[in-house]
């Protein structure tokens, strides 16, 4: 009697165990099977737009650049659109995604659209398109240089830890952490982020040029914050506007009257919604600092 519940027992705990051990890898192969299904059956038309995206905190220009060597290899792309949404970043790495698209204007039209924050870095990098729209809930500017560090020397002392090296150079221990700046380390840093907050605003006159309202820079510049409208008044943007207004100008300024946008990887789209959306909680936990370094 015992042995046939046994039996029994073993019948009907053997699709539970089935589920088990192999449910999540079905459900793994169903979404690799919806990620990858169809992609032989995209339109074989050939795209005549793109969309380029600058939605991430700026620390480097690997993954920019690779966006732009994407749309390069089609050559029936005419305009691009620009979608900016990022509180900026690293001086270097927006430098160089500002060159990118100064480039990348003069081989055909740029329209920017800032869908959340063109702050910083990313106005640096984004103001290099042919025209700048913005909704009507975009932050802009923030048009400034930050350095910021901390300071352990007294946490270290209650800790019980103390610090030891050898350097040679005056200032090769520039903006340590583990103790307070001395006045001619504050006095260096303070003339090097001056001279890139210089070279900041300065590349902003030019770039801007006619379209600002003023040229004295500290009616822009300052780490000044504006609303889009703020941000027309004073010529930091060209219009506040939807995206359809701007992907509508774009099709004009390329020539195109029906568009064909450039389709992603599907693949490619799911891991991007994937990291967007952690970077957003990340974001979120910063978000009342609004702290960039340009």
């Amino acid at each position: 009697m015992m042995e046939n519940l046994r039996k029994v027992g073993r019948i009907l705990s053997a699709p539970i165990r089935f589920v088990n051990t192999y449910f999540k890898v079905f459900v793994l192969l169903i979404v690799l099977f919806v990620l990858f299904a169809n992609t032989g059956t995209e339109s074989e038309e050939k795209p005549n737009l793109a969309k380029l995206y600058l939605t991430m905190p700026i620390y480097e220009s690997q993954s920019f650049s690779a966006q732009i060597e994407e749309i390069r290899k089609h050559k029936s792309i005419k305009g691009v659109l620009l979608i900016i949404d990022s509180p900026g970043g690293a001086v270097g790495a927006s430098i160089e995604i500002g060159d990118m698209i100064r480039e990348l204007a003069e081989e055909m039209p740029v329209i920017a659209y800032v869908r959340g924050a063109m702050a910083s870095g990313s106005y640096y990098a984004g103001m290099y398109a042919h025209e700048i729209y913005a909704n009507r809930g975009a932050l802009v500017g923030s048009i400034g240089v930050i350095f910021s560090g901390i300071n352990l020397e007294e946490l270290m002392a209650k800790l019980g830890i103390k610090e030891q090296g050898i350097k040679a150079g005056a200032y090769k221990e520039v903006g340590t952490m583990m103790r307070q700046w001395s006045k001619s380390e504050r006095e260096f840093l303070d003339h090097l982020l001056q001279e890139q907050y210089r070279m900041f605003y300065t590349d902003v006159l030019k770039r801007r040029d006619s379209r600002l309202k003023s040229k004295d820079f500290k009616d822009f510049a300052e780490g000044k914050i504006f609303s889009a409208r703020g941000a027309l008044e004073l010529g930091l943007i060209d219009k506040v506007g939807s995206m359809q207004e701007a992907m509508n100008t774009l099709k004009e300024k390329a020539g195109v009257d029906e568009a064909i946008w450039l389709k992603k990887d599907k693949f490619e789209v799911y891991m991007e919604k994937i990291m967007e959306g952690a970077m957003l909680q990340i974001l979120s936990l910063s978000a009342p600092q609004l702290k960039a370094e340009l």
